[in-house]
């Protein structure tokens, strides 16, 4: 399912950056979009063929929109289905519950991380997956300088809790587009998100702009991910 400069992409970045060792409980948060699916199959996959032997946990956090009247299968049915289809089994967990004067994208998602990070802790997980690729990492850099401030975006792999923890994202040197053939060579279909308050008009904002950069200026998105790796601190502020 992979091209050979994808699995090339791929292994490079699981490289670069250790990302999986043998013995790793890895922990991989499936949404239901095609990111996380892929990712999901692709992290399954690669145990067939890597040099390291580690157990895989496939975990979806149940948001609880969904109501009988809508008429169509529940975005937590439409997980299972795609996931049993991929060979894998997949633990399905309640959302927390917010407060109303919380309810925003910032505080659930901080809400949905912090319960990703008790399953890890539950299932012995060392490692925890997403499925962020190459042109969120970009969109992320842009939307700190942006609306933040500062220059920073998501890393491949980020240590936390004195190193008790890693965030992996396998897919980091991986495009959008090729997530998507990949999907559609596997019969994947991402599952709608009904939250009312989804969508991230900053991150759309920046898709654009980055999108209209890339068609003016060929290369520029090899050249800007190449800039994240190569900061000259001593021409900074």
């Amino acid at each position: 399912m992979l091209s050979q400069q994808t699995n090339k992409r791929i292994g490079q970045a699981m490289h670069d950056y250790s990302m999986l060792s043998t013995g790793d409980h890895v922990l991989v948060a499936v949404s239901g979009g095609i990111d996380s699916l892929v990712l999901a199959w692709l992290l399954n996959d690669w145990l067939k063929k890597a040099p390291v032997t580690y157990e895989l946990h496939a975990v979806h956090i149940d948001m609880d929109i969904w109501s009988d009247e809508m008429n169509t299968p529940s975005p937590v049915e439409q997980v299972l289905e795609q996931m049993q289809e991929l060979g894998l089994n997949l633990y399905v967990e309640k959302s927390l519950p917010l407060q109303e004067k919380d309810r925003n994208c910032f505080s659930c998602s901080k809400l949905r991380r912090k319960q990703l990070f008790d399953l890890a802790s539950q299932f012995k997980c060392n490692k925890i997956a997403f499925g962020h690729h190459k042109d969120d990492l970009l969109e992320t850099l842009f939307i700190n300088m942006f609306y933040s401030g500062n220059i920073s975006t998501m890393v491949p792999r980020q240590n936390l809790f004195s190193g008790r923890l890693s965030v992996i994202r396998p897919l980091a040197y991986v495009e959008k587009s090729e997530i998507v053939e990949i999907a559609e060579k596997l019969g994947i279909t991402a599952v709608s998100n009904l939250c009312p308050l989804a969508g991230d008009t900053r991150r759309e904002k920046v898709q654009e702009m980055l999108q209209d950069i890339y068609r003016q200026i060929p290369g520029a998105k090899a050249s800007l991910f190449a800039s994240m790796k190569n900061v000259r601190e001593g021409y900074m502020l």
